[in-house]
């Protein structure tokens, strides 16, 4: 019987991170999930996969929260990491009129704080092994339509911070990925959102599988296809 594999998931407390913990759970993975604090969600499904869901806590705000978290994690060999931390504050407001607070904390948390976490575990990844952080289709310049532009803002800059990253670890054979999971009816997404959790979130984990052993950065969307930057 081959090893079971086993995947770090940032930002599982609630909507897409709870749901990525959950798929990978029933596709028997060995899961270790964070939250920021107490998790209700986070505690049921450890009781329905009580020998696969592990539960950590972390502040991907707090840099010194991420270095305690990898020093807790030094010995652990990782198939994958996922990272989905994220929020969205005044998302229809413009640059003139928003709190520079809700700003800032949306960068230091959908921006700085992702991409501090692959730093931190980089190499607790085995080297065939896929690193990704939930993007969005809004984190593209290209296709901007002005929709959220604060919060496409943070995700753009994600997205350049990965690509940064990318080309400091330029001809290592782990694979890098932005993943755009569609607009998702969350508590983040609203009700005016697309798609159901159970439309977006299997088919990232396949994503994500998929590729294993494919080295490189690229920025996709659910079905693995690629988008423009």
């Amino acid at each position: 019987m081959s090893q079971r594999r086993t995947i770090v998931v940032v930002g599982a407390s609630r909507g897409l991170g709870l749901a990525l913990a959950k798929e990978y759970c029933a596709r028997n993975w060995h899961v270790i999930a964070t939250s920021r604090g107490r998790s209700e969600g986070l505690d049921k499904l450890r009781e329905c996969y009580p020998s696969s869901l592990e539960i950590e806590t972390v502040d991907i705000a707090d840099g010194s929260s991420i270095r305690a978290l990898a020093r807790r994690l030094e010995t652990v060999s990782l198939d994958a990491l996922f990272v989905n931390a994220g929020i969205c504050k005044a998302n229809t407001l413009t640059p003139l009129e928003v709190d520079e607070k809700d700003f800032l904390d949306m960068m230091s948390t959908n921006a700085l704080g992702p991409m501090r976490v692959v730093e931190a575990l980089y190499y607790r990844v085995a080297e065939q092994g896929v690193i990704a952080i939930m993007s969005s289709e809004l984190g593209s310049i290209v296709n901007c339509t002005g929709f959220w532009e604060l919060y496409s803002s943070s995700k753009a800059a994600l997205n350049m911070l990965m690509k940064a990253f990318s080309a400091r670890h330029a001809g290592e054979s782990r694979s890098l990925l932005l993943i755009a999971p569609g607009w998702v009816r969350t508590e983040m997404g609203g009700e005016q959102a697309t798609l159901e959790i159970a439309e977006s979130i299997p088919l990232v984990v396949d994503v994500v599988e998929r590729s294993a052993g494919i080295p490189g950065l690229r920025f996709v969307n659910r079905h693995g296809e690629i988008l423009p930057w």
